[in-house]
């Protein structure tokens, strides 16, 4: 059964919702935030989101480019957010379709069953060992050599995920800033190497001769296997 989270924080559309999917044989399940939706991404692995974009924690944006981050799961953007801005911003950071509020729900449904057919069949996960940790993106988790789960701060966790998604290759400084503090804060290299104090001592089997979490000097930083 193809399973359908909801991401609405109008709790009456947001049931009326669920109890549309599951009159169509889907598996239902809502989250009423941003954090909510990204752990529940994780944890229930659904095959479709259905997102809206007001969400009373996070931009639903920022959750739609955290999910696309690790994960290529289909995404229906269903948002009162109406100008062709919202939707090119949307469907440029990888979401597979649009709906406008007011809608049909056969239309969305339609979308849904299109958005499903489009996804691969299968998906490589998205797990990168290295020899002292394991590093799970798709389950936001590392695991220690020795088989113990690491506790990383979201800061600590995000900068991990960067240079996961780039191992072997060199991260400048800049680009780290931009996306961990945003982009008035690129200058302030300080706190990279503070943050990467902290993921080498909880990683690193010597965090003063680390094997894994490399400094390119002047440049940025590297995972090597």
């Amino acid at each position: 059964m193809t399973r359908v989270l909801i991401v609405d924080d109008e709790p009456a559309l947001a049931r009326a919702l669920a109890v549309v999917f599951r009159a169509n044989r889907y598996e239902a399940q809502v989250a009423t935030t941003g954090a909510a939706a990204v752990q529940a991404v994780t944890d229930w692995h659904p095959d479709v989101v259905v997102l809206d974009l007001g969400l009373p924690d996070l931009d639903g944006m920022d959750v739609l480019r955290a999910i696309r981050s690790w994960s290529t799961l289909p995404i229906v953007v269903l948002s009162a957010r109406q100008t062709s801005d919202d939707k090119v911003e949307a469907l440029d950071a990888g979401a597979d379709d649009y709906v406008t509020k007011p809608f049909g729900t056969d239309e969305l449904l339609a979308r849904i069953r299109a958005a499903v057919r489009r996804r691969p069949a299968e998906e490589d996960p998205p797990v990168v060992r290295a020899g002292a940790f394991t590093v799970d993106l798709a389950l936001r988790r590392v695991v220690l050599a020795s088989g113990e789960t690491v506790r990383l701060t979201p800061t600590e966790w995000h900068l991990l995920e960067l240079l996961t998604r780039n191992v072997g290759k060199i991260v400048g400084r800049r680009e780290l800033l931009q996306e961990l503090r945003g982009p008035n804060l690129d200058v302030e290299t300080h706190y990279l190497r503070v943050y990467m104090a902290q993921l080498r001592r909880k990683l690193e089997p010597d965090p003063a001769r680390p094997r894994h979490l490399i400094t390119e000097a002047g440049v940025g930083y590297r995972l090597q296997l």
